[in-house]
């Protein structure tokens, strides 16, 4: 089995939106990846209504036209049995997991991915405790993501060891896939070359460096380490430097926080800034550039998918040594990868407690790291003065950049290695033991326990199996149906709509069938299939809440 439902909602996958994110982009990358390269005959949709699988299937029939797109609802998630494994676009499979636990543990799979692992840790530690079985994984889209998510597991698998006294504490699979792109959208002809380029007043000797992200020094990339070295680029080659930051800030006053750090840190050189969630720039912006940089200094980043855009691009890239980009620019063959240091491991603690305890928000806990985070501005700038005199070498190292990008990143090459994970964990789930077990008598998930157990000892009584019901004596056969609708078009029981009881017709059949000397609540089960019986035993009680039915031998309420 190598097919999987796609957990649906567009803030996974929609790059229409003033807020974008990386995650946003990498989303919707990834769908139109999956539904051109995966080569299945149809696609599963895992959303919480028709709203949402519409636009599923519009995006589908877009990008693969004339295959099949079935609904899995989230309200029924043991319809996934069928499939065998549903996608995840985050990282947070644990509460799937709990819900897949109060039902058919080895039903299916779990797959969800990383993107950004500094915003909630605490979280990762939740793949340690849920139920996540040996059928599951999380996919990381670096070895550097890897690295940190493991480095919030094993710390935390060890106390859970000494404070519980566990022998074991599983973990999901953390198998590594990088993102990928669609590398023939960035393929671009001298004449669109010459177009941008002269929109932007860029000479054809001119160099024009391009950044393509979110403009935020707190929570991407400081900016004075690019301006510094383009700066001194500038002045030792004596060649006129355009550098086009294509990307959107999150307020005015980052905004002006980012010229006005241009004009000061690097006068020289001709700040060009373009709204990068516009498609037309984010699209077309590469063909004017002759070089990408990408000088990223914060931990929120994991992998970095502009530098792959670039590379298909055919850009040379000058970016940091860092996190995943490291493993996707090869150093001195694509470009060049610029030195970083950390201070050592243990002297950032109140970071991370200031964090914690709400003293600081995400962007001024990663704004801090950011702080202490340092790049190698003069190896930066030799980097860009190299490119900048040399356009063999821009040229050789971007073709160097296209050919790998092709042939590593592209989703062609990408999408068949989660079909794989897939295929991978269906055979695990065929003989691997499953981790605790639920028993019968036990909800799947004890902290969101069924509250008719948790409030059991509130009601007099309960409802049995021997319980004999009867049909109240003044409510006629033939008044039925008009006086349950009416009950439940009242808005005071608006809540008992959308699966609190039974379908009005499970309903009419029980309240037709109870005639003098009524039957016990084994028998009345029995009326329908097995899986609606579970629903008509809470809806007996129900039925007795308005006075459509009673205990045979008590007395009975008066309907009007």
């Amino acid at each position: 089995m190598s097919n999987a439902a796609i957990y649906f909602h567009p803030d996974g996958y929609e790059t229409a939106r003033a807020d974008l994110k990386g995650r946003h982009v990498a989303g919707e990358s990834f769908l139109v990846g999956f539904f051109r390269h995966s080569g299945l005959n149809g696609f599963a949709c895992h959303a919480d209504g028709p709203e949402q699988a519409r636009l599923f299937a519009d995006l589908a029939a877009r990008h693969a036209p004339g295959r099949e797109v079935a609904l899995y609802p989230t309200g029924e998630p043991s319809r996934l049995a069928r499939l065998g494994c549903l996608f995840v676009p985050g990282p947070g499979i644990d509460q799937f997991a709990w819900r897949r636990r109060s039902r058919d543990q080895r039903g299916y799979s779990l797959c969800g991915i990383t993107h950004t692992t500094s915003e909630s840790p605490h979280a990762l530690g939740a793949l340690a405790t849920a139920p996540v079985q040996p059928w599951d994984a999380v996919i990381c889209t670096s070895w550097a993501a890897r690295a940190s998510v493991e480095a919030v597991l094993a710390p935390y698998a060890e106390y859970l060891r000494d404070r519980l006294g566990a022998a074991e504490v599983p973990m999901p699979h953390l198998p590594v896939i990088p993102l990928g792109v669609d590398t023939g959208a960035f393929r671009f002809d001298p004449a669109t070359r010459s177009a941008e380029r002269a929109a932007l007043g860029i000479g054809e000797e001119d160099v024009a460096v391009l950044f393509m992200g979110r403009l935020s020094f707190h929570a991407k990339a400081h900016p004075i380490a690019m301006y510094l070295a383009l700066e001194e680029a500038a002045r030792r080659t004596g060649k006129r430097f355009h550098l086009i930051q294509a990307g959107w800030f999150g307020n005015d006053a980052i905004g002006t926080a980012f010229t006005q750090g241009a004009r000061r840190y690097c006068p020289s050189v001709n700040a060009i800034f373009l709204d990068g969630r516009k498609p037309e720039v984010r699209t077309r912006i590469w063909a004017a550039a002759d070089l990408f940089t990408s000088l990223v200094d914060n931990v929120q980043e994991t992998f970095g998918i502009t530098p792959v855009e670039a590379m298909a691009a055919g850009l040379p890239c000058v970016i940091t040594d860092w996190n995943g980009y490291r493993e996707t620019v090869r150093d001195g063959v694509d470009g060049f990868r610029i030195p970083t240091i950390l201070p050592p491991p243990g002297t950032g603690p109140d970071f991370a407690d200031r964090y914690a305890a709400g003293l600081d928000t995400y962007d001024y806990f990663i704004g801090r790291v950011s702080q202490v985070t340092a790049v190698d501005v003069a190896a930066a700038a030799d980097a860009y003065a190299r490119l900048a005199a040399d356009p063999a070498l821009r040229r050789r190292m971007g073709e160097a950049g296209r050919a790998r990008a092709i042939a590593m990143f592209d989703w062609k090459a990408i999408i068949p290695q989660y079909l794989d994970v897939w295929r991978q964990l269906a055979e695990i789930r065929n003989h691997a033991a499953e981790r605790a077990p639920r028993r019968p008598d036990r909800d799947g998930n004890p902290l969101r326990p069924d509250p008719l157990r948790m409030f059991e000892s509130y009601p007099t009584r309960h409802l049995s199996p021997s319980t004999r019901l009867l049909r109240a004596g003044g409510l006629a056969r033939a008044g039925i149906a008009d006086a349950l609708a009416a009950l439940h078009a009242d808005p005071l029981n608006s809540t008992a709509r959308g699966g609190t009881v039974s379908p009005a017709t499970d309903l009419l059949l029980v309240l037709e069938a109870l005639d003098p000397p009524g039957r016990p609540v084994s028998g009345i089960l029995t009326l329908v299939p097995e899986e609606r019986r579970l629903l008509l035993l809470r809806s007996l009680v129900h039925l007795m809440k308005y006075g459509f039915v009673h205990e045979a031998g008590l007395a009975q309420g008066t309907i009007s």
